[in-house]
């Protein structure tokens, strides 16, 4: 496995590019915006930087990463990649849509693998023709800095498929946990549950949002508050995650009314500016 294509040029896609780049993968980078592409070139050459000076990285590693192709066409994106990597919104139909694309233009190796937290590879691979081939890749943000993996196997996923995954993440210089398919996977749902019910105790007034954050940080030796990582994640994404989790599982993943409200809002974390806190 040589050459990876990345679809979706936002945070995760342009950190999963980055990742692999330096892991020597021929690695494309696709959005369907020339913006996007743009302002996710100049990030990964900003977080090269950053690396260099902290010395995470070092001079030799400006080539690979400006080996990186940028493109809006999914035709060039597919047409040559061993493994595709989808990172687009967590929106289902949105996710078949695509890998629909790619099932006629990548070549018939070409493994699919989509970089959910919660949805199902299974539903994804059963609207193609190559479900054997499809996997999803849980990359965790920020990438370059977050080991961990979760590989999912679908319902009919290879193990093929897994072990070239699973050798491909390897090779990304991150550790694999092997997880069978079930909606939110391992860290998703105990995450989503313990961000819901920091918004909740928020709610409620038990507390501020800092010194929630401080408690668990403190007491419970998290290394990011709830609401903080909340903030990071987006949350019109943590909604997305929430309300997948609640059709899926049940009533304990209900979306706290605080977060749908700040959503519609506009108030999405750090990306917006003002999430829980505030941003500059």
């Amino acid at each position: 496995m040589k050459t990876i294509s990345v679809i979706g040029a936002g945070v995760m896609g342009r950190g999963i590019a980055y990742s692999a780049a330096l892991a020597n993968f021929n690695v494309t980078l696709h959005d369907i915006s020339e913006q996007s592409l743009q302002n996710a070139k100049e990030q990964i050459e900003k977080d090269l930087n950053k690396s260099i000076d902290r010395g995470y990285a070092n001079e030799e590693d400006r080539q690979p990463i400006a080996n990186i192709q940028y493109t809006t066409s999914l035709e060039e994106a597919g047409q040559k990649a061993d493994l595709v990597i989808e990172a687009v919104l967590e929106d289902m139909a949105l996710k078949i849509e695509v890998f629909q694309k790619l099932d006629q233009l990548c070549p018939p190796h070409t493994i699919l693998a989509t970089n959910t937290s919660t949805m199902s590879p299974t539903e994804i691979g059963a609207q193609t023709k190559r479900a054997s081939q499809t996997i999803a890749m849980h990359f965790f943000n920020p990438v370059p800095r977050m080991k961990l993996v979760e590989v999912v196997r679908g319902l009919d996923t290879s193990d093929e498929t897994y072990e070239k995954v699973k050798q491909a993440a390897l090779q990304m210089n991150k550790e694999v946990v092997e997880v069978n398919e079930f909606p939110g996977f391992v860290t998703s749902r105990m995450n989503c549950l313990i961000g819901n019910e920091a918004m909740n105790m928020l709610m409620e007034g038990v507390a501020s949002a800092e010194d929630i954050d401080k408690a668990l940080k403190l007491g419970l030796n998290h290394p990011m508050g709830p609401l903080e990582l909340a903030d990071l994640v987006g949350l019109d994404s943590r909604l997305r995650n929430m309300q997948y989790l609640y059709e899926t599982l049940g009533e304990k993943y209900r979306p706290c009314p605080l977060l749908t409200k700040y959503v519609k809002a506009g108030k999405l974390g750090r990306k917006s500016g003002e999430g829980f806190y505030k941003y500059d």
